[in-house]
């Protein structure tokens, strides 16, 4: 097993600190070390559009400090994963590039030397710990439970620097799902966006995106959404709660992966933070077995 520093996304601490706290727990559970750096700052991502440099610059510098130590990044965020990616891609690919952002990163005895990866929670899973292994943790396995997977666009794309799945027709995702038992369905638009980017934007449009995927998966026949998503989440959930209230649609509720498997590794609810969600999951552990 790999050592890992866990990035741990700056909206998490403020909107969804389930995902913290049930990754966490999900991970101590199968044994996967790993510490904090906490000189770590933000992936970038916001600046991406504005200042291309700045970004890299705050990219390489989380990178950096991760290989100062040793360690691999490990993150559950799908946007952090894929600036951070992105951004050790083009620092791999640019020289010039790498000069310059290492100029500034010496100045804190900093350096980006291309020794680390960068890995997705899902890839740990699959990879480093394996399906058998997570199996052989499994404690209740989901009878019956139907779930519609939300893949998320930065888990996928661009295929080329990412490469987690196949961006047309991904199966990595479905097959973690079905380690706890639950089915995970088929649906039509399963790889469209969820909607968040436009919320704050248009956002009759964000709504009426999110709109369509809860009804399509719940038409599918899902009994819960899944996300692997920060954003995404926060608009399954919180937004979701919105659409219930003002336009009075069927609920969908969605539950973090790390939450559908912390209950079936046997996990607490409270240390899964199932009660923290928008939408009630009390539900869901009556699928259990």
């Amino acid at each position: 097993m790999k050592d890992f520093a866990l990035f741990r996304c700056c909206p998490t601490a403020v909107f969804l600190k389930q995902y913290e706290t049930s990754t966490e727990a999900v991970l101590r559970k199968l044994g996967v070390p790993f510490l904090d750096i906490h000189e770590f700052n933000c992936c970038g991502y916001p600046l991406k559009n504005f200042d291309f440099k700045a970004y890299i610059l705050a990219s390489a510098r989380n990178l950096s400090l991760a290989e100062k130590k040793g360690v691999h990044v490990l993150t559950f965020c799908n946007c952090c994963y894929n600036s951070l990616k992105q951004a050790r891609h083009h620092l791999n690919q640019d020289g010039a590039l790498r000069e310059e952002i290492n100029r500034t990163l010496g100045k804190e005895g900093l350096s980006y030397g291309q020794g680390m990866e960068v890995k997705h929670l899902f890839e740990v899973l699959l990879g480093d710990i394996g399906v058998e292994h997570i199996k052989a943790r499994v404690i209740k396995t989901f009878k019956g439970l139907k779930i519609a997977t939300h893949y998320g666009c930065h888990l996928l794309r661009p295929s080329r620097i990412i490469c987690f799945d196949k961006a047309l027709a991904p199966s990595k995702f479905d097959q973690l799902v079905e380690i706890t038992g639950a089915e995970s369905i088929p649906w039509r638009l399963k790889l469209e966006c969820c909607g968040s980017p436009l919320l704050g934007i248009d956002d009759d449009l964000s709504l009426d995106l999110t709109q369509n995927k809860i009804q399509d998966a719940g038409q599918s026949g899902a009994d819960y959404l899944c996300s692997a998503c920060v954003y995404c989440q926060i608009q399954f959930d919180r937004v979701q709660e919105r659409l219930v209230s003002g336009r009075s649609i069927q609920p969908l509720p969605s539950i973090l992966y790390t939450q559908l498997l912390g209950l079936s590794l046997g996990i607490g609810e409270e240390d899964l933070g199932i009660n923290l969600n928008a939408l009630d999951l009390s539900g869901i552990v009556t699928f259990l077995s």
